[in-house]
């Protein structure tokens, strides 16, 4: 792909905006040539090269983020990030995401992507949770070698952010229609910031391979039923923001929850319950979710110790903020691992599946 000059800016996007959409090095991403013809059809071919392709899987469901576990002396720890998988497939979980904000992508090298999605789908081959990855990156070269491994390796599905600092609608366009040619995977747009419905409509509309959103721009209980309308019900939405409000989203029409590792199996049963039609009982199983989190504080990956998913010497890369990640009460107590396995056991142990 060539670099995009600054003549080549889009009609309309402001000088800064589009050079700060460049960083240093970003490629080809507002530009109509997308790249060779040969070079798409190398990659459709190498998309289909894996001899462990099964058909599509139904994409919805619980798709928990995985969090990213290191060894005492900051390496990625391979071994337990692929337990997570394990742990999704033991309780009836739908699909694994990796990695996403919650991952801390931004605190990735390419070479630790490359490995931890290798890990993943081999860890998940043979099992039911279907596994996307995350292939959003500032440079598209980055993005493009991301989503051809992907593919390469048999993973489900591929899943982008938009690019950072980037919110141009036309920019945004370009991109996704970029990425969503790379694979013939099933690309999930995952919104952010500003970026509109009318975006995600032709976004549906114009990439064959966008049928999912993890939707996280705006307020997402107030545009749901407007992306359903608009698109004939035939794109799958997905909540993120922590999943707070299960029982809302799915009444909306929400056919996807991206919470946390750590209660996949809990949060799984939910939906599972309220999809069978025993709604009260999913109702139910998601109320003892909250009242573990009012218990006090306690992240994701000290559940995830404590269920014995994670080695009690895993350590952790600092995150950036992120909107909705607080799960218990503000002023909550914090709680200890052995706090928090004692919970486990007290009130959550009959339906931990995991």
């Amino acid at each position: 792909m060539q670099k995009v000059q600054a003549a080549d800016r889009p009609a309309g996007l402001p000088r800064r905006e589009f050079l700060q959409f460049l960083g240093a090095g970003a490629l080809g991403l507002a530009l109509p040539n997308r790249g060779a013809a040969a070079e798409k059809k190398a990659g459709a071919a190498e998309a289909n090269t894996a001899p462990w392709r099964q058909r599509p899987r139904e994409l919805r469901g619980l798709f928990p983020i995985g969090q990213t576990p290191f060894t005492e002396d900051d390496k990625l720890d391979l071994e337990s990030l692929a337990a997570q998988v394990a742990f999704c497939n033991r309780g009836g979980v739908h699909g694994f995401i990796w990695p996403q904000i919650a991952s801390g992508w931004t605190t990735l090298t390419e070479a630790e992507r490359l490995g931890g999605a290798e890990a993943l789908i081999a860890a998940g081959r043979g099992g039911a949770a279907a596994i996307v990855i995350g292939v959003q990156a500032a440079d598209m070269g980055e993005v493009a070698r991301y989503a051809r491994h992907a593919a390469k390796l048999g993973a489900d599905a591929i899943v982008s952010l938009p690019p950072p600092k980037v919110t141009d609608e036309k920019v945004l366009l370009d991109y996704y229609q970029q990425v969503g040619g790379l694979t013939e995977l099933p690309l999930f747009v995952q919104s952010q910031g500003n970026m509109s419905i009318d975006l995600i409509v032709e976004l549906f509309k114009t990439v064959p391979t966008v049928r999912h959103v993890k939707d996280e721009a705006g307020v997402p209980l107030e545009r749901v039923t407007e992306l359903r309308h608009r698109t004939n019900d035939e794109l799958v939405v997905f909540s993120g923001q922590g999943v707070r409000t299960l029982i809302a989203e799915m009444e909306l029409g929400f056919w996807g929850h991206c919470p946390y590792t750590a209660l996949a199996d809990v949060y799984a049963a939910a939906y599972d319950l309220w999809h069978g039609g025993q709604r009260q009982a999913a109702f139910d199983m998601f109320g003892r979710i909250l009242a573990f989190n009012s218990l006090g504080t306690a992240s994701g990956n000290s559940v995830l110790i404590a269920r014995g998913v994670f080695k009690p010497t895993a350590t952790f890369r600092p995150l950036p903020p992120m909107d909705g990640s607080g799960a218990a009460a503000r002023g909550a107590r914090p709680l200890s691992n052995r706090q928090i396995r004692d919970a486990l056991d007290r009130y959550l142990k009959p339906f931990l599946t995991a």
